[in-house]
Order: C-alpha cells, then sequence, then structure tokens
C-alpha cells in the first residue's frame, strides 16, 4: 500500500535535497530518542526491519542489547553504504533503491517500547485510546477499526491522487501489519511544531451514517442513556414505553452540542504546557464557543487571519472537489495548529465516508433528510470561519 506521491520519479537535484531532509529528520529524532531513553529494555525483540547484511560485530551487539536497534539504526546503516542523491545504493543493503522510499519504509516502530513511549511530547488529542501510536520522524499509525474494508484507507488513496485536495490532508503512506493489528501510516501533523495550540473540530450537522440509525424499534438501553443526560428530554410516550429508537437517541445526543447549531462542535484543544482538554463536546451556545476559541487564540492577530485564510482556502478547495460532491463525510474533523513560527490546518478523519448513489450531487450545506445523504459539512465551515471572525481579540 503505497501512495502514488511516494513513488513518483525525483529529478537528481530533488532526490538529493529529499535525502537530506530524510537525514536531517534522522539526527533530530535521534538526539531526541537518546535523551528520553537511558537504557533499552533488555525484553525487547529487535526490529522486524532488521538489516539482513549486518556484519558480525553489529549482530553480536544486537544480541546483547536487543532493545537497542532502531529504524533510525537501519537508516545510517543504509546511509554509510551508498552516496547521497544515488538511485543504486549498496548492492548488500536489501533496501529499497528510492532515498525517500527508504525514509518512509524505515518508520515502523523498532519495538514495542518504541510502539509506547517514544517521544513522549506527542500526545493524542481526540479518538479512540490506543487508535494512534508515533512511528517515526514525521508520521504516525492510525488503527483500523471496523469490518474487513478499510475505508479510510481508501479514501486517503484517493485524496492522494486528488491535486485539489491533496494539500488538505494528511499525507499518506501505506498500510501496516503489526502483531495482528493493521494500521495506516500518515503525516504526523504534529511534527515540526513547538509545543503548540491546538484544536479538534468535528464538523457536520450529522455525525452518524444514515444505516445506523435505520432501524427503529425503540430501545430501553438508549432511553436510559438519555435520561442520565437529561430526565426531561424523552417525550411523555416514551416516558411510558421507556425506549427510544436509534435515530432519536442520536438526534438528541447532537442537540447536546453546538453540532446542530452551528454545524460543528469542538472536540478537543490543547494548549502550550498543558494536558490536552477532551470534556468540550457540551460546549453548546455561540457565546461558549465563541469563549472557547478565543481561549485559543490567545489575542494573536496574525494567528486568526491566518488560520481564517488556511480555512478559507480549504473550503474553496472542497467545494471544487468533484470526489466530495458525491461523496458525504461523516464524523470528519478539521485539525488546526499553530506555534510562534507556523501554521496548520488540515482536514482529518474519513472512516464514515462513503460514496452516495449514482447521480446524486450533494451541497454540504441542505438540511437532512432521510435518504439525501446531506451532513452539513460546508454549512458548518461556514459557520466556523464566520466564528473565528467574530472572535474578541482584544479581549
Amino acid at each position: 500500500m503505497s501512495s502514488s506521491v511516494c513513488h513518483a520519479p525525483l529529478p537528481a537535484r530533488m532526490e538529493a535535497f529529499t535525502t537530506r531532509l530524510c537525514l536531517r529528520a534522522v539526527d533530530q529524532y535521534e538526539r531526541l530518542l537518546q535523551a528520553h531513553f537511558n537504557k533499552p529494555s533488555s525484553k525487547e525483540q529487535p526490529s522486524r526491519l532488521r538489516h539482513e547484511s549486518a556484519s558480525p560485530k553489529e549482530q553480536r551487539r544486537r544480541k546483547e542489547n536487543p532493545g537497542s536497534y532502531s529504524a533510525v539504526t537501519a537508516f545510517r546503516q543504509w546511509r554509510r553504504s551508498t552516496s547521497v542523491g544515488s538511485r543504486s545504493g549498496s548492492a548488500n543493503s536489501k533496501l529499497p533503491n528510492d532515498p525517500a522510499t527508504n525514509a518512509l519504509d524505515l518508520t515502523a516502530p523498532a519495538s514495542d517500547v518504541l510502539l509506547k513511549n517514544r517521544l513522549k511530547s506527542w500526545f493524542q488529542l481526540s479518538g479512540h485510546p490506543d487508535g494512534f501510536a508515533p512511528a517515526g520522524p514525521g508520521t504516525v499509525w492510525k488503527r483500523r477499526t471496523g469490518g474487513a474494508e478499510n475505508t479510510e484507507r481508501m479514501v486517503y488513496e484517493a485524496l492522494s491522487k486528488d491535486e485539489t485536495m491533496r494539500d488538505c490532508v494528511p499525507r499518506y503512506y501505506r498500510e501496516v501489519e503489526y502483531k495482528g493489528d493493521t494500521f495506516i501510516e500518515l503525516q504526523d501533523l504534529l511534527f515540526g511544531f513547538n509545543d503548540p495550540h491546538v484544536m479538534d473540530i468535528k464538523m457536520g450537522t450529522r455525525t452518524f451514517l444514515e444505516s445506523e440509525v435505520s432501524k427503529t424499534a425503540a430501545r430501553p438501553d438508549l432511553y436510559q442513556k438519555m435520561v442520565a443526560v437529561d430526565p426531561d428530554a424523552p417525550t411523555i410516550q416514551e416516558h411510558e414505553q421507556r425506549a427510544v429508537t436509534k435515530l432519536r437517541y442520536m438526534q438528541f445526543r447532537e442537540q447536546q452540542s453546538s453540532t446542530c447549531s452551528h454545524g460543528f462542535r469542538i472536540e478537543a484543544m490543547k494548549l502550550p504546557g498543558a494536558p490536552p482538554i477532551t470534556d468540550l463536546k457540551r460546549v453548546k451556545s455561540h457565546s461558549e464557543v465563541l469563549g472557547t476559541m478565543a481561549m485559543f487564540l490567545k489575542g494573536r492577530g496574525n494567528t486568526r487571519e491566518k488560520l481564517l485564510e488556511r480555512l478559507r482556502n480549504l473550503r474553496v478547495k472542497f467545494q471544487q472537489s468533484t470526489y466530495f460532491q458525491t461523496h458525504e463525510v461523516i464524523g470528519s474533523s478539521i485539525f488546526m495548529i499553530y506555534d510562534e513560527d507556523k501554521v496548520g490546518v488540515w482536514l482529518i478523519d474519513f472512516a464514515k465516508t462513503y460514496r452516495v448513489s449514482d447521480g446524486q450531487i450533494l451541497t454540504h450545506r441542505s438540511g437532512w433528510e432521510q435518504g439525501n445523504h446531506e451532513e452539513g459539512f460546508l454549512f458548518g465551515l461556514d459557520n466556523l470561519i464566520s466564528t473565528i471572525e467574530e472572535v474578541d481579540i482584544s479581549s
């Protein structure tokens, strides 16, 4: 599973430049590893990316200290065996010939120690626990969920070939099998930022698939969940039945945040030097949304303008994309990030992005009715932009 971008032929100068960037990233990454890990665990096994042509001395070292071998080591061995910019490499290296591909193929975690503890500054802002793991310099692994069909992988593969949208989503590299689990390897959007401000914004007026609410049978368990949040929410009939349908419950849940009113909700946020704030799903009123956004922007007018420029650009490209004209986008997020030097905005999470019936074109702004597959993504993006424009920076 390789991105067409990764394997595109490069001119010699560009290839050498790409390789130098890879080496620089590895240099920085190795320093971070050395700072965070004083000594490796003797319980860990060597990486499955073992360099097959290692010298007897190197093999003895790995046997005595198995946890120390990493993708960084493999990369450095390859660097010693080939010159920068060369496509041929060493005849004994057993690695792909393309330097850029080498760098990507060596990003898999070398051991469980690295999988669980690598780069303690890395964090997962939202999503299912253990759904992500830092994989290497500039990439993360995202665990595949659901059935055999990997919808998200197919969406990323399609968007990586979409000239309109490819710069608005994380770069996709490959699918990985590791200890019985399947992951997709993506660009780490946090990489290169220094203790940034980060916000995850769930988009749309509907965050559930139509197929999820197709059953009309009333369920007691969903009634109990509803009254636990708001005892007055069920109707008289629902109280008598002590049951609600899945559709009724899902719509009730959407009404607990700004999802229905604004077409987006602030899922989570992280501020510099503090742990992620993940209890924002009940931020509902416009004043609460404005206050949370003001906390995120910290009075930075210049940063706001840069974020708005990227959001407007994303809106234009989304509207121009033929892919999204025919695909509903459920549960996707806009990921905003900035530090003292840089600003970034990406569209992420495509596990519930599906093609609609042939001939159907979505506006992404119309109200939802069963069967029309409208989810309000652009309605939410319009409101997100206007909300950020409205934030009082002076306060």
